[in-house]
């Protein structure tokens, strides 16, 4: 199942905090227009400007992820990259005492229920390796399939309470894109996939994206969950009156 059809990939009624006002427009590698960064014989940048960057192993971006392709006003490719990479400062370092940590983690929890999301479950360890499901997520892309990917595999993180270092959760996450689990556990050891994410991260890098959650609009960088506002009034700044 290719994500040409968007959110709408998944029933309405299966998306936490259901409804109509949770469909969402086309966001699975759908570039920007060529006056927008795409390639000069009109194929859209599957890496935008915009873009929205994300890492399985930030809560924030599980938030982020969960509502971007219905803030943004145009439609966003979605880009994996490897956080522990970018230059920071986290949100999850640099914790003064538990007391922080533990403030850290209700704020993200009060934020998943008012949004209507699933109980929030923490894996055992936040952040974890996520190796493993940001190279699903490059084979997906390549597939045209990563949101289809990436929110399953969220979820399975933060709703399901799952350490997705562990390949048979990453391969949960990628059944619900109808990907062949054999063809998925090949593709995590491929250079060209290794590659593709340690590029992307770079890119990301050189386009100022300091941690994750992230959307950059080809001029500016707009971090955080709250950052997904931020960046969705820039881009409707830009959009002709009618």
């Amino acid at each position: 199942m290719s994500d040409d059809a968007g959110t709408d990939a998944l029933p309405v009624d299966h998306w936490p905090g259901g409804g109509a006002d949770r469909v969402g427009r086309v966001g699975d590698d759908h570039g920007s227009a060529t006056t927008n960064g795409g390639d000069a014989d009109g194929v859209p940048d599957p890496e935008g400007p915009p873009a929205f960057y994300f890492d399985f192993r930030d809560p924030a971006s599980y938030l982020a992820a969960e509502r971007v392709i219905q803030t943004l006003p145009v439609a966003t490719p979605w880009v994996p990259v490897d956080a522990s990479r970018l230059p920071g400062p986290h949100a999850w370092e640099g914790f003064r005492c538990e007391h922080d940590e533990a403030a850290w983690r209700e704020a993200i929890a009060r934020t998943a229920a008012e949004r209507g999301l699933q109980p929030l479950r923490w894996p055992i360890e936040v952040p974890f390796d996520s190796t493993l499901a940001l190279r699903a997520a490059w084979y997906a892309k390549g597939l045209g399939r990563v949101v289809s990917v990436s929110l399953p595999a969220f979820r399975q993180a933060y709703a399901g309470g799952h350490d997705l270092s562990t390949e048979a959760y990453v391969l949960i996450a990628a059944s619900a894109a109808e990907m062949h689990p054999r063809a998925v556990l090949q593709s995590l050891e491929r250079g060209p996939i290794v590659d593709a994410l340690t590029a992307a991260t770079d890119r990301a890098v050189e386009r100022g994206v300091r941690t994750v959650p992230a959307v950059w609009t080809g001029d500016r960088v707009f971090h955080g969950d709250a950052g997904v506002d931020e960046a969705a009034a820039a881009l409707a700044a830009r959009q002709p009156s009618s």
